[in-house]
């Protein structure tokens, strides 16, 4: 159970923001954000090393991609291909909107339950894959567009608070929060800082238990590995690189330093 926080400011200098933890079972072997795929030069991402996938990547037109998986769907399963295929195929696209229609007409069945955010400096949607209506007498992901202001995608639906206590607990806090200033002066990559102490967070309420903070830690192994802070820059402002900031490790206790992109 992942989750990705967006911030969309149509018009603005940096109009998408974004942050994301990974939540994995710690034994499952990754590699940092790079251009690990010969195959795809312009892909900066981090590497699932166990079935040579992505949870989270960029490309060099400006397309993020970040895939979580459904509610209790962990791992994979006998005759389902890698959730992780699907932030590459993203990312084969110049531009979000392109990506989301390609990627809309997948075969559903082949895949365990997911959520899949694309967005660029312009759209954002999440593709989601439950129990989607008919077209053409088959299913179809379901896409909807994430709308302007400050959104939240976890295993649950976006901006479902009814049914995730994560995001009824933390979508009013980071709304209400100071967004992050990528071009703050004095600072390396910008100040982050209330955004990045919320990815930290290890507070949940109720009886949500501890998968229920943004930062998880459990005793079972399945924890928060990895955080990551990433800023697309508008149209406007030729020659500026997205800015990506990322956490080895738990975001409570590890430092973000940037990626080269």
């Amino acid at each position: 159970m992942c989750s990705v926080v967006i911030l969309r400011r149509p018009g603005h200098a940096w109009p998408l923001i974004l942050a994301a933890n990974r939540d994995e079972m710690a034994g499952r072997p990754w590699k940092p954000p790079a251009r690990h795929w010969p195959d795809r030069p312009d892909v900066t991402a981090g590497l699932d090393e166990t079935a040579g996938g992505s949870w989270l990547g960029l490309n060099d037109t400006g397309v993020v991609a970040a895939v979580l998986n459904g509610e209790k769907s962990l791992g994979p399963a006998p005759g389902k291909r890698s959730r992780g295929e699907l932030v590459l195929e993203a990312l084969d696209h110049a531009d979000a909107a392109a990506a989301a229609e390609a990627l809309a007409d997948l075969d559903p069945d082949a895949y365990r339950p997911f959520n899949l955010l694309v967005a660029d400096n312009r759209d954002a949607m999440v593709l989601t894959n439950r129990r989607a209506g008919l077209r053409g007498g088959r299913r179809r992901l379901r896409v909807q567009a994430v709308p302007t202001g400050v959104s939240m995608v976890t295993a649950s639906d976006l901006n479902d608070t009814k049914a995730s206590p994560r995001q009824r607990m933390y979508l009013p806090l980071f709304r209400a929060a100071d967004p992050p200033d990528p071009d703050a002066p004095g600072t390396d990559g910008g100040d982050w800082s209330r955004w990045a102490e919320l990815m930290g967070s290890r507070i949940w309420s109720g009886d949500a238990g501890p998968r229920g903070a943004m930062c998880v830690v459990t005793d079972t192994g399945f924890e928060t590995g990895s955080a990551s802070l990433i800023a697309l820059p508008s149209v406007e402002r030729l020659g500026t690189k997205p800015l990506w900031l990322f956490a080895p490790g738990r975001p409570d206790v590890t430092p973000y330093a940037p990626v080269e992109v």
